[in-house]
């Protein structure tokens, strides 16, 4: 259900920065810093359990910083 979730954000911020570049900078941030924190809760477990905990929300994340900039970048390849 996570996976679901992550994928349906990426797609919506991918869309926002692709139609509106400047506003998706905060949206984008808010998202990272909500995964942050569960990555920072998951990160507590000892041991190899928190590297294991906290490594779905690091690696999402990434994909939401990712999906930001990739419709910013496209944005910007428009001939207009």
């Amino acid at each position: 259900m996570m996976i679901v979730g992550i994928v349906a954000v990426c797609v919506v911020l991918a869309l926002l920065a692709f139609l509106l570049p400047r506003l998706s900078h905060h949206p984008q941030r808010g998202t990272q810093r909500t995964l942050g924190l569960g990555s920072r809760a998951g990160g507590k477990a000892p041991g190899f359990l928190g590297r294991a905990l906290s490594k779905p929300f690091r690696s999402s994340s990434k994909a939401v910083g990712r999906s930001g900039s990739a419709g910013r970048r496209a944005r910007g390849r428009l001939p207009f």
